[in-house]
């Protein structure tokens, strides 16, 4: 039999995530009585680790999707996907604006070089663009003493019919942890695109979900926010979990216990012998390691359930296996099932800050070998293995 680890994906989970956002969206409209903005669903890098085409089917409700790769773009729309796509990172080559052209693609500008691409090319049908600013992330865009000349540099391909739909966007840094900094960066955006036209796209996870804060830029501007790792059921905050947030883990990592251990009280565990017990311990072996995607990093402690019980982590993740403290557990043996982190265990977030990560590594890091079971919306796809078909 194949070795007992799976990715579970549930495709009703991420279309719930979204449903969440957009309520809150709506509900932000309403008491601002303003339009709710859409939603371009972020599914850059496969989809957060979940798939592009289980993305495409939760998020059919989402004005758009945002990616980074052609290749997930050219995809998506062989997949039938006919709503706005958007390039979150633009055009790497010249090259590349032959598959925007031909796909219609949405293209963030945010450099010289991109600008001067759109300056020598000739698509058959006009091309969006989101002009990036920098307003504090120091990553990418224009700066704010560029805005104005690059702007009108875009207006003048505007009327030659190179650009089309012309909008500005930019990125917060700290909208999950420093009000502060997030709403310095927005006045600093709202300074510099005030004379702008056009949508504006500024709202991540953590702001799109930050009570009022997509209602504070021009009204007489079309909205876009690009929600990313909520729509995943992991939390975008280290103080407030996906539960509260009204979020539903879309991926459940489960393994089974294949081998059990009894430690005296001396006896160490795994490579290093970084736990000791310190009285009779029984131990599971369970068939997940780091080449699975679980981290390596994750020490003694971190949250695991095994047969519907909480435990924890011991000693040090090994390639294929990890430890897991079985002691008090009698009737849970070989065969149990364990779930690492999802529905049923642990959260993502949980083992993450376990691990001194966050959830978005987690989700993007489970590697090719681990099958993935995919629970559709479909009716005659309800449940589906899946190895991820992108490239």
């Amino acid at each position: 039999m194949p070795r007992p680890i799976s990715a579970t994906i549930s495709v009703p989970a991420l279309r719930h995530n979204l449903q969440q956002v957009s309520h809150r969206l709506a509900e932000q409209a309403r008491a601002a009585a303003r339009p709710a903005p859409k939603i371009w669903a972020v599914i850059k890098a496969a989809a957060y680790g979940h798939g592009i085409l289980q993305g495409m089917e939760a998020f059919a409700a989402a004005d758009g999707l945002a990616m980074l790769d052609l290749n997930e773009a050219e995809a998506c729309r062989a997949a039938g996907w006919s709503k706005p796509i958007l390039l979150l990172e633009g055009c790497f080559d010249t090259s590349d604006l032959a598959v925007v052209d031909a796909h219609r693609l949405a293209i963030t500008v945010h450099a010289e070089y991109q600008l001067r691409m759109l300056e020598l090319a000739s698509p058959r049908q006009p091309i969006a663009v989101h002009l990036k600013i920098n307003t504090g992330m120091n990553r990418l865009g224009f700066a704010r003493d560029e805005v104005a000349g690059v702007w009108q540099r875009l207006r003048e391909l505007q009327g030659r019919g190179v650009v089309g739909e012309l909008g500005s966007m930019m990125h917060f840094s700290r909208a999950d942890d420093d009000p502060e900094v997030t709403r310095a960066q927005l006045l600093r955006f709202r300074e510099h695109s005030v004379p702008l036209s056009g949508p504006v796209s500024v709202c991540n996870s953590a702001a799109t979900l930050t009570l009022g804060l997509c209602t504070e830029l021009p009204e007489a501007r079309p909205q876009w926010v690009r929600p990313g790792i909520c729509l995943y059921g992991a939390s975008p905050f280290a103080d407030r979990s996906a539960a509260a947030l009204g979020l539903q883990a879309a991926m459940t990592l489960r393994s089974r216990i294949i081998a059990v251990q009894h430690c005296a009280p001396g006896d160490s565990v795994g490579y290093g012998h970084l736990f000791t017990a310190e009285q009779p311990t029984r131990i599971g072996i369970v068939a997940c390691g780091y080449a699975d995607g679980y981290p390596r990093h994750a020490g003694s402690g971190t949250p695991v359930t095994v047969a519907g019980q909480r435990t924890r982590l011991l000693g040090r993740v090994s390639m294929d296996m990890l430890a897991v403290d079985l002691t008090g557990l009698d009737a849970v043996g070989t065969g149990a099932d364990v779930v690492l982190w999802g529905e049923g265990g642990p959260s993502v977030d949980e083992v993450a800050r376990a691990a001194g990560t966050i959830g978005y590594e987690l989700l993007c890091a489970v590697a090719p070998r681990v099958p993935r079971h995919v629970m559709s919306l479909l009716p005659h796809h309800r449940e589906r293995q899946h190895q991820e078909e992108m490239p």
